[in-house]
């Protein structure tokens, strides 16, 4: 088997939430990472080199700059976002072509990021799509990869929409009270990035769905009150008023409401060894704004 010090791993969004977890895990274990992004000069791309990470610049809109990215790879890792310029159909065309570049590549495992519930017909646009990009990898015949299906992100409630709700002690979100929702920190994300690559073999083929914690956006509440060390009380927003901004987001919530993502929490810890951060535990470590406080 060949050292995890001899294998250059190439990493997708790498100035991103996941990308960056991932790259993190990877140089911790000796591997040589290479950080595809836009933003090269950026400060989070300068902490990555200070690291050992290799920087290069690259649009994912752009097929020669995903084949240089990829030239000599032995693995990959895959995350692309809905938001941004042309969504989720945009999105859709990055990773497929992402994905055909690094068989032609001659990338020996990919790990892809898709999300939980992806292959359930979810009717969610952002969904679906991931849905279609899976199905393109699995028809691709590459020597090996692996799906990493994430759920809810605990950062979620860390973007400048909810924080600015939980600055005025108000959690307000279009979910039922009653609701359970399965959500996962970006650094478990990283964890499992790495074990999917440090475990290629025996997780060829496999979709992982990752959750750490399954709670009511109450229970939310009451844990971020106590983080935030103040009040935060949840409120029901109308889901017509999330229609009127995000029909898309309106359905993931919908489906959230009468469905949910079905993650086996226990399962995960069970099958890889690796217990994920329960939602108090990520609160915990967070370094809320001190207006949030």
């Amino acid at each position: 088997m060949v050292g995890s010090q001899n294998r250059l791993v190439a990493v997708c969004g790498i100035t991103g939430n996941q990308g960056n977890a991932v790259a993190r895990e990877l140089l911790a274990k000796g591997y040589a990472v290479r950080g595809l992004t836009r933003r090269p000069d950026s400060e989070k791309a300068a902490a990555l080199s200070r690291l050992g990470a290799e920087m290069i610049r690259c649009n994912l809109n752009n097929t020669e700059d995903v084949q240089r990215a990829l030239e000599g790879a032995w693995g990959a890792f895959g995350v692309f976002a809905s938001m941004q310029e042309g969504g989720a159909e945009q999105e859709e065309k990055q990773a497929k072509r992402f994905a055909v570049i690094a068989k032609s590549a001659g990338v020996r495992h990919y790990v892809y990021s898709s999300v939980a519930a992806a292959d359930r017909n979810t009717g969610i646009s952002f969904f679906d799509n991931k849905a279609r990009v899976e199905g393109v990898i699995r028809s691709l015949g590459l020597p090996s990869h692996t799906i990493l299906r994430p759920a809810f992100f605990m950062e979620n409630f860390q973007s400048p929409w909810m924080l600015r709700e939980l600055e005025r002690g108000r959690l307000s979100i279009a979910l039922k009270p009653e609701t359970r929702v399965h959500m996962v920190a970006v650094a478990d994300i990283g964890r499992f990035g790495c074990v999917a690559f440090e475990k290629y073999a025996e997780l060829d083929r496999a979709a992982i769905n990752l959750a750490g914690d399954e709670l009511t956006m109450p229970e939310a509440a009451e844990i971020l009150s106590e983080a935030l060390d103040r009040r935060v009380e949840f409120s029901q927003a109308p889901m017509a008023e999330v229609r009127k901004t995000s029909p898309d987001l309106a359905v993931m919530y919908e489906w959230f409401n009468n469905v949910g993502l079905g993650v086996s929490i226990p399962e995960i810890t069970s099958l890889y060894g690796i217990r994920p951060l329960s939602f108090r535990q990520w609160a915990r470590k967070v370094k809320w704004p001190v207006a949030a406080r």
